[in-house]
């Protein structure tokens, strides 16, 4: 029986955006049905293979992209957001492959549904990018969406505490807005597959925020003091408000988590 590890590995390591969500949600349906062998026999790559296209810029070289009040805004945005949901289906996929051995199989029930998820989140997107007449790949992207993965490559509760806990919850906070703005123009399908892609989100947050939790338990650690060091170590950015607190509530990370570390 191949192995859970093997599975999300050949996630990491297909390369074209088709090829990785057929990738992804086969692996994500086969140890739904049992599969995949709990085992961890092989090592995740230090970084995805990625496809040919976009070109991957540094986030101050990327161009801006507007408001999305315009056709080519609206393009760009939905492009940057494929882009976001891309470079999700990996981070799921190697927190399962490098760390799902030190916990029980719960811990890959959730995050294999999580890869499965974004993996639907870029197909939509990027079926959307094709009625407008273009594709992934077609605009730049910046290439700092991995650096998060990579600098808590040795420590789960650090990539916890990043990745679902500051990344996605940022997700939480601007997604409502920009489902506004694109219904605000008319463009009701856009804004139907970002509703669709808030509601996963917190649960995907969710899931982090009680891994991280349960995880601190077992350490005898503080969760929110924990969480703000982490944070202060592996992430370079601000956590800014405006923040959707209800949202973020609802996936059990409350206000005296962020509050205090909050720029402005």
């Amino acid at each position: 029986m191949t192995s859970l590890a093997e599975a999300c590995r050949t996630v990491l390591l297909t390369a074209e955006p088709r090829e990785k969500v057929k990738a992804a949600r086969a692996a994500a349906r086969d140890w739904r049905l049992g599969r995949l062998e709990h085992r961890f026999d092989v090592a995740m790559p230090d970084r995805p293979a990625r496809p040919g296209a976009p070109e991957l810029l540094p986030p101050n070289r990327m161009p801006r992209r507007g408001k999305g009040g315009s056709e080519r805004g609206r393009i760009a945005l939905i492009h940057a957001l494929a882009h976001i949901e891309f470079a999700a289906i990996d981070l799921a996929f190697d927190l399962v492959g490098r760390f799902g051995g030190s916990f029980p199989p719960a811990f890959a029930n959730d995050w294999m549904r999580v890869g499965g998820d974004e993996a639907i989140h870029f197909a939509l997107l990027d079926r959307r990018l094709r009625r407008f007449g273009t594709r992934y790949g077609d605009l730049p992207a910046h290439d700092g969406l991995w650096d998060a993965a990579a600098a808590t490559r040795d420590d789960v509760l650090g990539r916890l505490a990043v990745v679902p806990m500051v990344l996605e919850a940022r997700g939480l906070d601007v997604t409502p807005v920009t489902i506004e703005r694109f219904s605000a123009v008319g463009d009701v399908a856009t804004a139907r597959i970002l509703t669709r892609i808030l509601n996963d989100e917190i649960h995907h947050v969710r899931a982090g925020t009680r891994w991280f939790e349960s995880t601190c338990k077992s350490a005898n650690l503080h969760p929110k003091s924990t969480w703000k060091a982490l944070v202060g170590r592996y992430f370079a950015g601000a956590i800014k408000p405006p923040f959707n607190d209800s949202a973020r509530d609802s996936a059990g990370l409350t206000r005296d988590y962020y509050l205090s570390l909050a720029d402005g």
